[in-house]
C-alpha cells in the first residue's frame, strides 16, 4: 500500500527530522487520479499519461527528480523504463509482505552498482543505474 499524499503532507510541516526543511522546501509534484488540488506548499497535482508526466517534468529548469512514497507509483516507473538511477536504502529488518518494488517483467532488468556505503547499525544503501 502506498503512503497517501495526505499524510505526506501532514506530517512534514511540523517535523523536526533532518529531512523535514528539504521535504518542505523543495517543489513537488504528487501522481494522483483523484486528487484535484495539492495543498501542500510549492506541490501540484499530475493526474495525467504517466509517462508525458515524467517528461514534461524532466524538460523543466531544476536538478533532478526524487520520487518518495508509493510502491505502486516506483513499479509503473520501472515498468515504462522512466528511472535513470536507483538509490535503495535496505534496512536489516525483515517484515511479512507488501508489494515487490520490481514488477514481474518479460526481460530482466540489469542494473550497474555504481556505489554503495555501509551504515553502522547495519543499513546499506546502494545506487544501481540500469545498463
Amino acid at each position: 500500500m502506498s503512503i497517501p499524499a495526505i499524510l505526506i503532507e501532514a506530517h512534514w510541516p511540523t517535523s523536526t527530522e533532518p529531512y523535514a526543511a528539504p521535504m518542505n522546501e523543495i517543489p513537488k509534484v504528487v501522481f494522483s487520479k483523484t486528487l484535484k488540488e495539492a495543498t501542500w506548499t510549492d506541490s501540484r497535482v499530475a493526474s495525467g499519461d504517466l509517462a508525458d508526466e515524467v517528461a514534461r517534468l524532466k524538460r523543466e529548469p531544476g536538478k533532478n527528480l526524487l520520487v518518495h512514497g508509493g510502491a505502486r507509483l516506483v513499479q509503473s516507473l520501472v515498468k515504462h523504463g522512466l528511472i535513470d538511477e536507483y538509490r535503495l536504502l535496505i534496512h536489516p529488518v525483515v517484515l511479512g509482505s507488501g508489494l515487490r518494488l520490481f514488477p514481474e517483467r518479460e526481460q530482466p532488468l540489469n542494473l550497474r552498482l555504481v556505489n554503495s556505503t555501509r551504515f553502522d547499525k547495519g543499513a546499506v544503501a546502494n545506487v544501481y543505474r540500469p545498463e
